[in-house]
């Protein structure tokens, strides 16, 4: 299949963006808002975008096919996690899920339609109308897919026009989405622009903040204050920065034949999207007192990884990465010899995983990679001491516990200051309507003119 040269990101490698480029871009994909997006109701939009998901769960789509031969190569990941990474994120954009969003985030279905009363405003004789931003940028971080096609989802519901700066190499998948759009609804795609360019292109991006009426972006905090600084006061920002995450073992959940379960939905965690986004755990608190030791935890979870790794591989590695996984092996195998309370598991003549027990409860930051820390715990209490470097700067824990206990783990995870909370297994498959790190997805987006009668 060969794509059409519909967005800059399908130009030849060799083909020079220039300032003038972009602002004229920018300006394109206003004039075609104004024309195709913005009279567009939020009834008609969900179903282009539930069909369109739907198109791309289907093994004969072109645009899902491309994206398995040549999504290795460009991403680092493997073709079955990729397989099994975009069934996840495309299962949840149905017109049930895409309607349960807007009526969380904005209070009624028609909020972006028309101005629309919740029972309690209509008593108080108000209601309120959400618009989204004329142009909406996003700087798209290169790590995994699923966030820049999130972006692109809630720009559309929003009815922005749309440019996408993707991180060099990594403008695949964003592209593709963008091209399956434009294949079913060619007005709608032609209010998206996908481009890629290495980072530091000061032109480029002075021009693109120019035009724009909103900016998101995902990255390194340093990377988010950088853009912050050089946008324009009137411009809206929406920032998400470095993000961890650790899994908790209670140990009710390792009783008799639970305990094989809870470390497969652990090995789920790890190996999706391997273990490289801000919702992968860096390390799993095992409670003591249950049907399992942590370090018998540790050996089960090395087995089964060694399972994965035959079913869904571990995808390649640069140079770098894999000399990071070589030295931090190499620190805990002489650790290990030298003290009973370190053990490592890892596979062998390869970097694809890595299994670290430790007595220590302390936080460890994984190279990732699908590289996990394993450390036994008496309470959730001594878990969350021993993750107070990080306090501020969790996303998720996913929790393995019965229900009984759940309720009590997840107020004290959200006063601890968490931001969400999901059973383990699922810690990189968030719903649809995830606040993403604590605040509205749709929501942050808009902004509201209230109605008073």
């Amino acid at each position: 299949m060969n794509l059409p040269n519909y967005f800059l990101a399908d130009l030849p490698p060799e083909a020079t963006l220039t300032a003038a480029m972009i602002t004229e871009a920018c300006q394109t994909l206003k004039r075609n808002r104004a024309h195709y997006l913005a009279g567009r109701s939020t009834h008609d939009l969900i179903g282009v975008i539930a069909e369109v998901a739907e198109s791309w769960l289907q093994t004969e789509s072109p645009f899902r096919q491309l994206a398995l031969e040549l999504g290795p190569a460009a991403t680092g990941f493997s073709e079955a996690t990729l397989a099994g990474g975009l069934d996840q994120f495309f299962r949840q954009l149905t017109a049930e899920h895409l309607q349960a969003l807007v009526a969380q985030d904005l209070g009624h279905a028609q909020r972006l339609d028309e101005p629309s009363a919740s029972p309690a405003e209509h008593k108080a004789r108000r209601a309120a109308i959400a618009r989204g931003p004329e142009l909406l940028v996003h700087i798209a971080a290169g790590n995994i897919p699923n966030a820049a096609l999130s972006s692109l989802v809630l720009g559309l519901l929003t009815r922005s026009a749309q440019f996408m700066k993707c991180a060099q190499g990594a403008a695949l998948l964003p592209r593709l989405f963008a091209h399956s759009l434009y294949e079913l609804e060619p007005k709608l795609g032609a209010c998206l622009e996908i481009a890629e360019w290495r980072g530091g292109a000061a032109d480029l991006e002075a021009a693109l903040f120019a035009e724009a009426d909103g900016v998101t972006a995902t990255g390194s905090d340093q990377t988010l204050a950088d853009i912050r600084r050089r946008l324009p006061d009137r411009v809206r920002f929406l920032g998400h920065g470095h993000r961890v995450s650790f899994g908790f073992i209670a140990h009710e959940a390792l009783a008799g034949f639970h305990a094989k379960k809870v470390v497969t939905r652990a090995a789920d965690d790890v190996v999706a999207w391997d273990q490289r986004g801000c919702l992968s755990p860096h390390v799993l608190y095992v409670e003591h007192g249950g049907g399992l030791s942590a370090e018998q935890f540790a050996e089960m979870l090395a087995s089964e990884l060694a399972r994965r790794e035959a079913s869904t591989p571990r995808g390649a590695l640069d140079t770098h990465a894999a000399a990071t996984i070589v030295s931090r092996r190499a620190f805990y195998e002489v650790r290990a010899a030298h003290s009973p309370e370190t053990r490592h598991w890892c596979s062998e003549n390869s970097t694809a995983w890595t299994v670290v027990y430790e007595t220590d409860p302390r936080f460890q930051l994984s190279c990732l990679n699908r590289f996990i820390y394993v450390k036994g715990v008496t309470s959730m209490t001594v878990a969350l001491e021993a993750a107070d470097p990080v306090r501020g700067h969790v996303s998720t824990v996913g929790v393995a516990a019965p229900e009984v206990r759940m309720q009590e783990l997840a107020l004290a995870l959200a006063r601890w200051g968490a931001t969400r909370v999901c059973p383990l297994g699922q810690m990189q498959n968030p719903p649809l309507t995830w606040r993403h790190d604590g605040r509205p997805a749709l929501g942050d987006l808009v902004t509201w003119t209230d109605v008073e009668f």
